[in-house]
């Protein structure tokens, strides 16, 4: 009886959903509240990465999305296929939305702008890692269009430091750079005591 207890606890605190209408509510929703066609890629990786959704009950709740024209595949100006939320998904989210737990809606989501904001990021900013006698040089680059806003070294004495810096720096790079630039302005020459005392 114990162990049977047990099993039912470990059960209710698996945090997966393994609820397919539940889940493709949460799909709907989450294509609806971000408004923008993704790639089966940029879903996946999203959906799977948060650590709530299993892969298996994934592609079962993707397989019922499409098979009832709740999201279509559609090939965009590049020829790359994305996932296009359609009339009937868009009223699934916004009518079963609170069938579906408000922190797993909420996971998703930010999962999703955070996805989108580091790939973003990532085509302003590169960060390489330069070996250098004893250490790495974290190359940080602020890129525009046409030309580096801003091309800085930094010296880790490991890789492990290194990737921590850069990993540090992706997580809000144009404060990083809004940081740097607020300092080289700021920066003035020390004062020099020219007393006789």
């Amino acid at each position: 009886m114990q162990d049977e207890n047990i099993m039912k606890m470990a059960e209710r605190a698996d945090t997966e959903i393994k609820d397919i209408p539940t889940l493709n509510i949460l799909l709907c929703y989450l294509l609806y509240k971000i408004d923008r066609p993704v790639s089966p890629d940029q879903l996946y990786d999203i959906a799977i990465g948060t650590g709530i959704i299993n892969y298996f009950y994934y592609q079962d709740s993707i397989g019922y999305l499409l098979k009832n024209g709740l999201i279509v595949l559609e090939k965009d100006e590049n020829d790359t296929e994305k996932y296009v939320l359609q009339p009937k998904g868009r009223e699934c989210a916004k009518q079963l939305k609170n069938y579906a737990p408000k922190s797993y809606r909420d996971k998703l989501v930010l999962a999703a702008l955070r996805y989108f904001a580091r790939i973003k990021y990532e085509k302003e900013l590169k960060i390489e890692y330069e070996p250098v006698g004893n250490g790495y040089y974290v190359r940080v680059r602020c890129i525009d269009n046409t030309f580096d806003l801003m091309d800085l070294r930094l010296y880790a004495p490991d890789m492990t430091q290194a990737k921590l810096i850069g990993e540090k720096i992706l997580l809000n790079p144009a404060g990083f750079y809004g940081k740097v630039i607020e300092v080289a302005l700021s920066n003035e020459e020390q004062p020099y005591d020219l007393s006789d005392n």
